[in-house]
């Protein structure tokens, strides 16, 4: 038999289907393999480099920004007006002592005052008149002489008695008990109405901490302590405020070490340097023992060519990259310079600009 006529159209539509669905399979193979053969590239960029030194430290406050403030005298606690938490200045009562027994020592030492000036005042006119009844020849040189003597015992207890006035107002002062810095209390260990024993050691009432005189202490290993120095420069964070670099400057590094674990490490000691209001850690509210992120910077390059470090191999002691020039890959050799973790200064050999090629890993 014959094909019918209407069997043509339908072999040329389906022809013409397969070698559109096998034009796309190829075109989209050929796609597929120009992708995954195309290498990485970077580009030659300048930029800042540097290279830090990180350590993991504490806060602590500086020598004479925490006191432990307590009392000289025993007694009763009649008042405490502040709590944890509370600023105060410099002055500021901290707590009250019953001072009822203490102002009675000082009323009668008052009197033992008046008293030694009468007795002053009555040696003084025995003196005078033996002196006249002396010089008439009324008078022995002994009684003259024990009108003299009372005279000076007189004067001497006069100076006791005020010495010993002015002891009794000193310690009714000490019953009100105030801030010898400025700062926030940190702790109140003695509650209104306690008896307080001064004999042997001063009962601490409350602690004051200064949280404008801090410290960092940063914990440095063995192996890094040699690129540190007083004066340099560094910065830290602390986990309360993610993101966050405080400034920071060495002051000192301590000559004794501290092993933990079996490492030895050196305190480096840093000070907090102050900050600008526009800057990210102006208005943090550091504290004591908060853990500290240590970065102490060692050498910084302003402005260099720079390419990754993957781009750069090391061949017969010549360091080689990949470079791509009139639109074929070329070998090309370096001169590096500063390194860091991710990138290497280019000294010589490259220009800005140019398309590097990664090495596989």
């Amino acid at each position: 038999m014959r094909p019918t006529r209407r069997s043509t159209p339908v072999l040329a539509l389906t022809l013409t289907l397969a070698i559109l669905v096998l034009g796309g399979y190829a075109w989209l193979r050929a796609g597929t393999e120009t992708a995954e053969d195309a290498p990485e590239t970077a580009t030659v960029t300048r930029q800042s480099l540097e290279r830090a030194i990180t350590a993991t430290g504490v806060i602590r406050p500086l020598v004479g920004a925490e006191v432990e403030v307590g009392s000289r005298v025993s007694g009763i606690v009649r008042s405490i007006p502040v709590a944890i938490g509370d600023r105060v200045e410099r002055g500021d009562l901290l707590a009250r002592i019953d001072p009822t027994e203490l102002r009675a020592q000082l009323d009668q030492s008052r009197a033992d005052r008046l008293l030694a000036e009468a007795q002053l005042a009555l040696a003084t006119s025995s003196f005078e008149r033996a002196s006249a009844l002396a010089a008439d020849g009324i008078l022995s040189a002994g009684e003259l002489d024990s009108a003299t003597r009372d005279l000076a015992v007189a004067r001497a207890r006069l100076e006791l008695e005020r010495a010993r006035l002015e002891s009794s107002e000193i310690t009714l002062g000490y019953t009100e008990i105030r801030a010898p810095i400025r700062g926030i209390v940190a702790d109140v260990t003695t509650q209104e109405g306690e008896t307080v024993a001064a004999s042997f050691a001063a009962p601490t009432f409350v602690t004051i901490v200064d949280l404008e005189r801090l410290e960092v202490l940063a914990y440095v290993d063995e192996t890094d302590v040699g690129q540190v120095s007083v004066g340099q420069r560094g910065t830290f964070s602390v986990d309360a405020y993610p993101g966050a670099e405080v400034p920071a400057r060495v002051t000192a590094i301590d000559p004794k070490a501290e092993i933990l674990n079996g490492i030895v490490n050196y305190v480096v000691r840093m000070a907090i340097e102050p900050r600008n209001l526009e800057d990210d850690g102006a208005d943090l509210l550091l504290r004591p023992e908060m853990t500290a992120h240590v970065r102490l910077l060692v050498e910084r390059r302003e402005q260099v060519l720079t390419v990754p470090r993957r781009t750069v191999r090391r061949r017969a002691g010549r360091q080689l990259v990949t470079v791509l020039r009139d639109g074929a890959w070329v070998g090309q050799e370096i001169e590096p310079g500063f390194r860091t973790d991710r990138l290497v200064e280019v000294l010589e050999g490259l220009d800005e600009g140019e398309i590097v090629q990664l090495n596989q890993e």
